[in-house]
C-alpha cells in the first residue's frame, strides 16, 4: 500500500537530538480504514524505508496498557535521566501522538534517528532483526528511566552485604528470571545459576505444526554439556560434563518470547515456517516455573510480531488487541485493519507478547 506522508520539521532531521517527537506532523492522503472517528491508540506509522521493523515493534510496545499508562501519564518525565533520555523523551512523545486519537498516521523519524545515534546498526534503513531492536529499545528506555536503590542481601547468619539494584518501569514489567540447576555428572555436585531475561528466544521444533508449549518444553527440557561446553567442576577440579534444566523463578508481567525461525544450515541461513499453534488466553507456565513464580503464570496474548517473506525481502507486521476495545487490529505500517480473533493465529508469527492476566484485569 502506498501513503503519500507530508512531514513537516520544526528544525532539521540532522539535528534531531534538540527536538521531539511533537515537532514531527504526518497527515495520511489515504484514510487508514472507513471510521466514524479516529480511536486513540489506532495510528498508523510511516515507513521511513526498510523500517517496518521498528514499525511492529512500536506497535506491539504501544499496546501494553501499563507501559501506555506510564507514558501518557508523565511518569517518565520525573525518571527521565537528562546525559541519555532522548530517544526515552522522543518515545513518550510518539505514544502521546499515537494515543491522542488526532492523526490517522504519524512518523516516528525523530526517535528512529535518535535512536540511531545510540545503535548505529539501525541507522542505516537497510533491513533489519524485530527481535534485535526490540532488545535494544528496552534497553535504552531503562537506561534512561533507571533509578538506583540499595538492599540488603543477608549472606549467612552473621554477616550481611549491601548491592546496588537497578530499576525502571521496563524491569517491572518486562524482567523475569531464570535459575539453571547444574549437577556435575562425575561427582554428581549440584549448583545453580541465575539469570535475568527479557525475551525468551524458543527454538522451533522440527515437526509441523506443533504448539507454543513444544517450543516450552524444548527450551526447559534437561540438556546436556559436553565437548567444548563442559563445565569447572570445583569439587572434581577439572572440567566435567554437566546436566543443567532451567525453571522460571521469577514470571515477568509482560512475557515475550522469540520463536527462533531463522537458523544457520552449513554456511546459509534459513527460515523456518513450521506452523505454531499459539494460545490467545489462559497460556500456563506453571509447568515451567518454581512455586513462588506460580502466582503469574496464566497469561493472555496482546501483540504478535509477523514476518512474512524471505531472509532478504522479507516484511514485518503486527497484530495487537486494543485495550480499550479489546478488538484485534492489524498495523502494517501505515494501513490498520480489525480482524477477527480467530486470524490473529498465523504461520508467520515470529514474537509473541503475553500479558499477565492479573495485571490486565487491574487495567
Amino acid at each position: 500500500m502506498k501513503v503519500s506522508v507530508n512531514v513537516t520539521y520544526k528544525e532539521d532531521p540532522e539535528t534531531a537530538g534538540n527536538v521531539s517527537s511533537r515537532h514531527v506532523k504526518a497527515s495520511c492522503e489515504e484514510p487508514v480504514e472507513a471510521m466514524d472517528s479516529q480511536c486513540p491508540g489506532l495510528t498508523g506509522l510511516r515507513n521511513l524505508g526498510n523500517t517496518c521493523y521498528m514499525n511492529a515493534i512500536l506497535q506491539c510496545l504501544c499496546s501494553v496498557p501499563p507501559l501506555v499508562e506510564y507514558f501518557l501519564s508523565g511518569k517518565h518525565k520525573a525518571a527521565l535521566n537528562k546525559e541519555n533520555g532522548e530517544s526515552a523523551a522522543a518515545f513518550g512523545c510518539l505514544m502521546s501522538d499515537m494515543w491522542c486519537g488526532q492523526f490517522d498516521c504519524v512518523s516516528p523519524e525523530v526517535f528512529y534517528l535518535l535512536l540511531g545515534k545510540r545503535y548505529p546498526a539501525f541507522s542505516k534503513r537497510t533491513q533489519q532483526d524485530a527481535q534485535e531492536f526490540l532488545i535494544s529499545v528496552l534497553n535504552e528506555l531503562h537506561e534512561a528511566l533507571k533509578k538506583s536503590s540499595k538492599r540488603r542481601c543477608i549472606t549467612d547468619a552473621k554477616a550481611s552485604s549491601g548491592s546496588v539494584s537497578e530499576t525502571s518501569i521496563i524491569t517491572e514489567l518486562f524482567e523475569g528470571q531464570l535459575s539453571y540447576d547444574i549437577m556435575c555428572l562425575e561427582c554428581k555436585a549440584t549448583g545453580d545459576r541465575p539469570e535475568s531475561f527479557t525475551v525468551l528466544s524458543l527454538p522451533v521444533p522440527a515437526k509441523s505444526p506443533c504448539s507454543l508449549q513444544d517450543c516450552l518444553k524444548c527450551f526447559f527440557q534437561q540438556d546436556t554439556l559436553t565437548w567444548n561446553n563442559q563445565i569447572y567442576c570445583s569439587w572434581c577440579g577439572t572440567k566435567q560434563d554437566a546436566a543443567v534444566k532451567g525453571t522460571i523463578t521469577k514470571a515477568p508481567q509482560i512475557i515475550i518470547f522469540h520463536l527462533k525461525r531463522f537458523e544457520w544450515q552449513g554456511k546459509h541461513r534459513r527460515k523456518l515456517s513450521t506452523e505454531i499453534c499459539y494460545p490467545l488466553s489462559n497460556l500456563d507456565l506453571a509447568p515451567y516455573s518454581s512455586l513462588l513464580a506460580c502466582q503469574a503464570t496464566a497469561y493472555s496474548l496482546c501483540a504478535v510480531v509477523n514476518h512474512s517473506g524471505f531472509l532478504d525481502d522479507g516484511h514485518y507486521t503486527a497484530f495487537c488487541k486494543h485495550s480499550v476495545t479489546e478488538a484485534w487490529y492489524s498495523f502494517d505500517d501505515a494501513q490498520i485493519t480489525e480482524i477477527p480473533s480467530s486470524s490473529v493465529q498465523t504461520d508467520t508469527a515470529y514474537l509473541l507478547f503475553y500479558a499477565s492476566q492479573g495485571l490486565l484485569c487491574t487495567h
